[in-house]
């Protein structure tokens, strides 16, 4: 008979739990996520679907959250302040392009920035897109500022006026807008062969939560499973 090899399995019994509570956690995490995205995707779709509401006033701003308002169908009136419109850059299906982001100015003062659409980056910084004058009604998705862009993009530059993300708070600032909306508005896709082109909101979300939730769960299994073993041979040896 042999003595048991205590440091050894001290270690061992030390990794093995780092192992099980780091997978465990992962996978824990990965359930809420799963169901954050269910819920996203059930908000959204019903969302877009919808008949179309006014656009929040004044009155709602402090309140607009994204669980309570992004991707609500709404529309509003108004003219467009087109020598204000902004260019941000995106990755499109037509290459490189920019968001045409231009200020509608409302009949009671205030500013709501309405996403146009994508156009290619060649013809957006040419000016060679459509521009719509007079009393103008917009139908889009409301969204929220976008404070964090996608993951390889540029901090906007207001300086310089070059901006890379739809960070509505920097944008209205920057123009000296007193009265803006805290969202924008992507507008809904208008002539399909005309720039800006609408309709271009990401409204499908990949979800791989559970099966990476299960991924976690297994190693943890896994790593359980091998300390049980170990320990089993340590004490047919002893």
């Amino acid at each position: 008979m042999q003595s048991l090899r205590w440091p050894r399995l001290i270690v061992l019994t030390l990794i093995a739990l780092i192992g099980v509570a780091g997978f465990s956690r992962l996978g824990i995490w990965q359930v809420h996520r799963l169901h954050w995205k269910l819920d996203l995707i059930e908000r959204v779709d019903s969302r877009i679907h919808a008949d179309p509401v006014a656009a929040p006033g004044p009155e709602a701003w402090d309140g607009l959250t994204a669980e309570s308002a992004e991707y609500t169908r709404v529309r509003l009136s108004g003219r467009f302040l087109n020598d204000q419109t902004v260019l941000i850059y995106t990755p499109s299906d037509y290459g490189p392009g920019d968001w045409v982001l231009t200020p509608l100015l409302r009949d009671d003062g205030t500013i709501v920035m309405i996403n146009r659409g994508v156009v290619p980056e060649a013809r957006a910084q040419a000016g060679d897109y459509d521009i719509e004058t007079g009393e103008v009604t917009v139908t889009g998705l409301l969204r929220m500022s976008e404070d964090r862009g996608w993951l390889f993009s540029r901090k906007n530059d207001p300086e310089n006026g070059n901006w890379y993300r739809r960070d509505i708070g920097s944008i209205t600032r920057a123009k000296g807008y007193e009265r803006a909306a805290p969202y924008f508005v992507d507008a809904e896709l208008g002539d399909p062969q005309a720039w800006p082109r609408g309709g271009r909101t990401v409204v499908s979300f990949r979800n791989s939560h559970l099966s990476y939730a299960i991924t976690w769960f297994t190693l943890a299994v896994v790593v359980l499973a091998g300390y049980g073993l170990v320990m089993a041979h340590e004490l047919r040896r002893r």
